[in-house]
């Protein structure tokens, strides 16, 4: 029986079993943010210190995805994806158990290596086990996941936090992990495979570990450190770009390389991955700051800000096995060209907003941006594997959700400085004409009862407040023109994009 027309017992639970792994996998890449504060208090460490349980995970995930592909030739997709859950479930317990932060932060980084190919082989495991004509429903079903673990992520872990304690977020995967181990062994453990024994890319490795893992560092530590003003990052910057440089020129001429770079000859996966990546990009940015805003600015609190932007989870539960039933009928550059459109027509109804703005009115433009989601994940990724071979997919794959993952590190580092650096450049202007031989300025500071320190502190305060909002609405503004260009860079891929899905050749 070849690789292609092998079938489980039930597609149904084969599915379920895959999609379980990789809705554990990406909860925990947001369950920790909002535990940090209690997790770095209980282990007696800075709220500073307590970040690098975030930037551990991110640095080690982010290299070990470009992996994926090499070691599924290696060890086989299914034992490769066994593998990887048994690990993530190991690493789980160990940073539920852990006593200090250097232990949390060591089993974390681990938990983020073995982490990397459960998202890219889960993709390729569903489309080798899915007929041509399915594939769509598929990858909208593992698309849903992608889009609702990491809103329930937030909110299950504040949840935990308040209601047990902080360990229960790395417990939780134990049942979620076991459940998904024991089905993906009923339904696939018979899946033949073919693996191949090439030598190990020594150089490619090093590079890769040194260049992303000191990019994902200064990505992360970036704004904490004030970017290029300090040394840190300006070292790291330099040692990063040089190993990069090094890498690509090393994969593209070695017989053998780790990441295969010579995928961005197909047409369809140049541009596929690039509308993945800079929409992922921009929709994690959106999601990073809103809630951020609301909890600085607005007074939100934390689970609030959470349910406020939760909404965008609704119509892709919906829409999503809808979209990947009937979406092999349409063209996929329709599909994913209208995501753009919607979540760019959703960023300028946020550029619209005041402070005066009520959680119904940002509840309602995340139902709205939801759509754009739910059509946003399968067209895309359908595109970028559209002209890949079978053996290709896993490398594809892995390689597009690398970069995926690599975009929203550098959406957040960039979202939160453009933040900040706008609002200083309001606040400079709005600024510049309060003084004390104003006539408003002094008409108003008469309204407080006089001129005095404080009340010139609450103007201040004041003019904070809408200086942010201004900067919220560039930033939004800024988002909108981004998506609408996005919408035009997707018609450059070239059809068919469907039932041949994964039977190579493509165009170049």
């Amino acid at each position: 029986m070849s690789d292609n027309t092998f079938r489980p017992a039930s597609l149904v639970l084969a599915t379920v079993g895959l999609s379980l792994a990789t809705f554990m996998q990406v909860l925990d890449t947001t369950i920790a943010n909002v535990a940090l504060p209690t997790i770095a208090g209980n282990l007696g460490v800075s709220s500073e210190q307590g970040t690098w349980v975030i930037t551990s995970f991110a640095v080690c995930n982010a290299i070990s995805l470009p992996l994926t592909g090499w070691l599924a030739r290696r060890m086989g997709e299914v034992k490769l994806f066994l593998a990887a859950v048994i690990l993530f479930v190991i690493t789980s317990f160990l940073c539920g158990i852990a006593q200090s932060m250097t232990e949390l932060v060591l089993f974390r980084a681990l938990q983020g290596l073995v982490a990397g190919p459960l998202y890219p082989m889960a993709q390729t495991l569903l489309l080798a086990i899915y007929p041509p004509m399915k594939r769509g429903m598929a990858l909208s079903l593992l698309a849903m996941v992608a889009v609702v673990a990491p809103i329930i992520g937030p909110i299950a872990g504040g949840w935990l936090t308040d209601n047990y304690s902080w360990p229960w977020i790395f417990f939780i995967n134990l049942p979620i992990g076991a459940i998904a181990i024991s089905i993906v062994i009923a339904q696939l453990g018979k899946k033949p495979e073919q693996t191949v024994q090439q030598p190990i890319d020594y150089v490619g490795l090093i590079l890769l570990v040194l260049g992303v893992g000191l990019l994902q560092v200064v990505l992360d530590k970036g704004n904490d450190l004030d970017w290029f003003e300090s040394r840190e990052i300006v070292t790291g910057t330099a040692i990063a770009v040089v190993c990069l440089i090094a890498l690509v020129i090393w994969e593209l001429t070695d017989d053998h390389p780790i990441i295969n770079l010579r995928l961005f000859k197909y047409r369809n996966f140049s541009f596929g991955t690039l509308g993945l990546v800079l929409g992922y990009a921009g929709f994690f940015g959106i999601n990073l700051l809103l809630p951020q805003w609301l909890q600085t600015q607005l007074g939100y609190t934390a689970i609030w800000a959470g349910l406020a932007a939760a909404p965008i989870g609704i119509l892709p539960v919906f829409l999503s096995p809808v979209i990947g039933r009937l979406g092999h009928k349409v063209d996929m550059r329709l599909l994913a060209g209208g995501s753009f459109l919607v979540i760019g027509t959703t960023c300028f109804l946020r550029a619209s907003f005041t402070t005066e703005v009520d959680y119904t009115h940002i509840a309602l433009v995340q139902v709205l941006m939801g759509l754009g989601v739910a059509l946003f994940f399968m067209p895309t990724t359908t595109i970028l594997l559209s002209s890949l071979h079978h053996r290709e997919i896993a490398e594809g794959s892995g390689l597009a959700t690398f970069l995926r993952v690599l975009g929203g590190s550098f959406a957040s580092s960039l979202t939160t400085w453009i933040w900040h650096r706008r609002e200083v450049f309001h606040h400079a202007q709005l600024t510049e004409n309060i003084n004390a031989f104003n006539p408003a300025t002094q008409h108003y500071l008469q309204q407080l009862g006089g001129s005095s320190q404080s009340h010139y502190a609450q103007i201040d305060h004041l003019i904070e407040g809408q200086a942010y909002m201004m900067s919220t609405v560039d930033y939004f503004a800024m988002m909108a023109w981004v998506f609408m260009g996005l919408f035009l860079i997707i018609w450059l891929a070239k059809p068919p994009f469907g039932a041949k899905h994964g039977g190579g050749g493509g165009d170049h």
